[in-house]
């Protein structure tokens, strides 16, 4: 129907056609629930899409998110998505300098190879038998959290009773994450590489006491039940195609260029008013599943906002002639950029960069990491770029807040990118701008998002990738059953935003369509006919 026709009722309206609306879509539909799913773009996947942003180059990246941990291998089982990916053979490479020759670390390629490259490093097996004890710590975790989910939410204690280690329980749950990894190494670089996954996406010290660090290192580490960060054949809109294709197969209707501007509830039906080119128009619902930031549900409902989001990071996307050498003699670019590369996060050069970012300033030395996407999945570029060599370069830089881009953000962010970028040069044996390629028009294939820009493409509250601080996988007050729940009966968070969320996960899509069939007894409301156009 057109904006302007009666409102039709449907079981279940989908505010957000990102990973996790379409996961709530697809397993309601699949349900027998009629489905209607609003997206103010014009097209579906939100943060996880594939694009050409580069002019006349045929190299689909993954924009915005990149890599896959913490997607249920159940969600794509149930439902039946066409989608796979691929282990990265080698997990980080990190260069250094040591004694005064370029050197590195090597993580991968075998236990032997690892076991050499942290001698070669460190001058002894200390750092490395300490390594293989931590990860044994954390992967024990995961196989007792990982599973927890895509189920009801767990009590503190029932979590604590499953993880069964006190030890682990009070380094990752209870005390700062940097307490464990200061009593664990001594090697600054090891610990530095360690302590980066409590700060992807976050903002924080390693001693932060509101343990917000340890959250975003607790969902960085238990993955899959492994922690092991997975590349996305074909690209993140594989995913989200795959998606979209399942939601549509079992009769959901995604409707793009749809923006939804206000939900009406008594917490039994719900009105949902949504803007399009044409004008307004309006759909009834029982539940409505907002797949949108808890800022955008709060302007959706009139409720209060909740507190400010802040992002911390900055995303680059580039495209090379070929991989830059490296001043390591050891290394192979081939090995060190197939997995996380990190650039200038050593334990102290962390430290250093938060507080001169938490006092007003963009880093001296910007921490970052890099993965080439092509080397694991060169079905991401054209016949063309693969035959001459050609591949993408991913890099996410850290401890950058949205506050140091409000005065003038394009100045800050040139700034900014190359500040980084001579970080990675000072390891390289040839500049990066060497072998940078050029687009249709001649420009450097290359492009970066602050905190603002994310702000303003995706609307991420505050640029913040979690659409908030990340939560414990556990019961809370005021959380609900699921962790999906609002103040509204049948209002209900399938975001980023939820408990359980962040990431490419399709958790809380998962959870929020599990709630809605939890408590939907009762036969569905007539269906719109799927043969005729919902909107």
């Amino acid at each position: 129907m057109s904006a302007n026709e009666p409102t039709r009722a449907y079981d279940a309206v989908i505010v957000g056609g990102g990973h996790n609306g379409l996961v709530a879509a697809a397993y309601l539909a699949r349900a027998g629930r009629s489905v209607l799913v609003l997206e103010r773009l014009d097209h579906t996947g939100g943060a996880a899409v594939s694009t050409r942003p580069f002019a006349g180059v045929d190299a689909r990246l993954s924009r915005y998110s990149y890599l896959v941990s913490l997607l249920p291998r159940k969600i794509v089982r149930d439902l039946g998505l066409d989608f796979r990916v691929r282990p990265r053979t080698i997990s980080s490479y990190t260069p250094a300098q040591r004694a005064g020759r370029p050197t590195g670390l090597l993580v991968g390629g075998g236990e032997q190879r690892t076991r050499e490259a942290f001698a070669r490093l460190t001058g002894g097996d200390r750092e490395y038998t300490a390594w293989r004890r931590f990860y044994g710590m954390t992967g024990h975790v995961a196989r007792r959290v990982f599973p927890t989910l895509t189920e009801p939410l767990p009590a503190r204690e029932e979590l604590r009773r499953r993880v069964d280690d006190e030890a682990a329980w009070r380094a990752l749950f209870e005390e700062p994450v940097g307490v464990a990894i200061e009593e664990t190494f001594a090697d600054d670089l090891v610990r530095g590489i360690v302590l980066t996954d409590a700060l992807i996406g976050t903002f924080a010290d390693a001693h932060d006491p509101t343990l917000v660090q340890n959250r975003c290192f607790l969902y960085h580490v238990i993955g899959g039940g492994t922690g092991a960060w997975d590349v996305p054949v074909g690209g993140m809109g594989a995913l989200t195609d795959a998606l979209a294709a399942a939601a549509r197969s079992a009769g959901a209707h995604l409707a793009t260029g749809h923006e939804a501007v206000r939900i009406d509830t008594d917490g039994h039906t719900a009105e949902i008013t949504y803007r399009t080119a044409d004008g307004e128009g309006t759909a009834a619902a029982r539940y409505v599943l907002v797949g949108a930031s808890p800022h955008q549900l709060a302007a959706l409902t009139g409720d209060p906002a909740p507190e400010p989001a802040e992002g911390a990071q900055l995303k680059v996307n580039m495209l090379l002639t070929r991989l830059p050498r490296l001043r390591d003699p050891d290394a192979d670019p081939r090995e060190a950029f197939a997995g996380t590369f990190h650039i200038a996060e050593g334990y102290r050069q962390l430290a250093t960069a938060h507080a001169e970012a938490a006092a007003g300033r963009l880093p001296a030395t910007p921490p970052s990491e890099i993965y080439c996407h092509s080397l694991t999945d060169p079905s991401i570029l054209g016949p063309r770029l693969a035959e001459r060599g050609c591949h993408t370069l991913t890099l996410f830089g850290l401890h950058t807040p949205a506050r140091l881009f409000d005065r003038d953000n394009d100045a800050a962010r040139e700034e900014l990118l190359t500040a980084t970028l001579a970080q990675l040069d000072a390891h390289l044996a040839e500049p990066l701008a060497d072998c940078l390629a050029t687009d249709a028009d001649g420009r450097p294939c290359i492009e970066a998002k602050t905190p603002l820009d994310l702000e303003r493409d995706l609307r991420l509250p505050g640029g913040h990738i979690f659409h908030r601080a990340l939560s414990w996988p556990y019961a809370e007050a005021g959380t609900g059953r699921w962790g999906v729940e609002t103040r509204h009966p049948n209002v209900l968070l399938c975001g980023a935003g939820a408990v359980r969320g962040g990431g490419v996960s399709g958790v809380p899509g998962h959870n929020a369509a599990m709630a809605v069939l939890e408590r939907d007894r009762p036969a569905p409301l007539s269906r719109p006919n799927p043969a005729s156009p919902p909107l």
